[in-house]
């Protein structure tokens, strides 16, 4: 294996030209492997360079440290819009540095953020997921995308962003086509965190296994695959793009990033939690906490 940099050290990539294979890690393990906008288009670079690579057929996206991804890194969740004030535009007091960023900022924003997504759904190589310890809210978008997901049975997975960004979030299309609408409103409806080996029954996954052999089982999918015709596979990954598109995906690529600019300002109503707030009250490990707490109702007995 050809081991290669990326611009950013959280994102790890490596080449096996031998087995026409590329590896893309997620290497943020102190932060679970959360990512923010700039790891984000680390990764977006590295699949445009196995995209342009007539020798790759195959990309296999993992993560470090026995964890795949939790998302977006929700210690700057609201600040990926920015300042609210234009630039070179001094507040004049401080409630201007405060301002909820408009919705013309939050669009621009998710216009763009969506569109990593959506290249990651139709790209035109065969996509690997080795899926383990968490994968949750982009994390769990990331691996619901890929073409042959393996994932550990203890995985954690969910979008429990739903509970403080309201479960209007971005891929709506593709939660209800890969998990089915039962599934998918549970999740978003209660910002849940499951384990993968709980909805093992239903097919989500291509290969659920042991945490073990998460490693070794999706090294071995990645290395079946890329002995398909190479040519054969960027002709099927458009096809399957045009079929999936015309059943369920229709106005996804516009509803998906409509939906979370939209979805990101909430009011918040007396008794409802507030994660914004209250990580600026009591930092953001103690948000968490208090977000679980709020939400958590036992289940009756017997």
């Amino acid at each position: 294996m050809t081991a290669t940099s990326s611009s950013d050290d959280r994102v790890l990539f490596d080449v096996d030209p031998d087995r026409r294979i590329a590896t893309i890690t997620l290497n943020n393990p102190k932060q679970r492997n959360s990512y923010d906008a700039a790891m984000r288009e680390a990764v977006a670079r590295c699949l445009d360079r196995v995209a342009e690579d007539d020798d790759l057929t195959v990309v296999l996206l993992r993560g470090a440290e026995g964890v795949f991804s939790t998302g977006a890194d929700m210690n700057n969740a609201y600040g990926w819009y920015g300042s609210s004030t234009a630039p070179g535009q001094a507040a004049e007091d401080g409630r201007a540095a405060n301002r909820r960023p408009s919705q013309r900022r939050r669009l621009t924003v998710d216009r763009k953020s969506f569109g990593f997504y959506h290249n990651f759904m139709g790209f035109p190589k065969v996509t690997v997921g080795e899926i383990a310890g968490y994968a949750l809210g982009g994390g769990f978008e990331m691996a619901l995308m890929t073409d042959i997901s393996v994932i550990a049975r203890d995985t954690k997975i969910g979008m429990p962003a739903t509970r403080f960004l309201g479960p209007a979030l971005g891929s709506l299309h593709m939660f209800f086509h890969r998990l089915g609408p039962v599934l998918a409103r549970r999740l978003l409806l209660t910002g849940d965190i499951i384990e993968a080996g709980e909805v093992e029954h239903l097919g989500i996954f291509t290969d659920t296994c042991a945490p073990g052999a998460v490693t070794a089982r999706a090294r071995y999918w990645a290395e079946k695959a890329a002995k398909m015709p190479a040519d054969g596979v960027v002709i099927a990954k458009e096809a399957f793009r045009l079929v999936e598109q015309s059943q369920a995906y229709q106005g996804e690529e516009v509803a998906s990033y409509l939906f979370h600019a939209f979805g990101t300002n909430l009011q918040f109503g007396p008794g409802e939690f507030n994660f914004v707030k209250t990580r600026a009250q009591h930092g953001a490990r103690e948000a968490f906490r208090l977000r679980d707490e709020h939400f958590h109702v036992p289940e009756p007995e017997g």
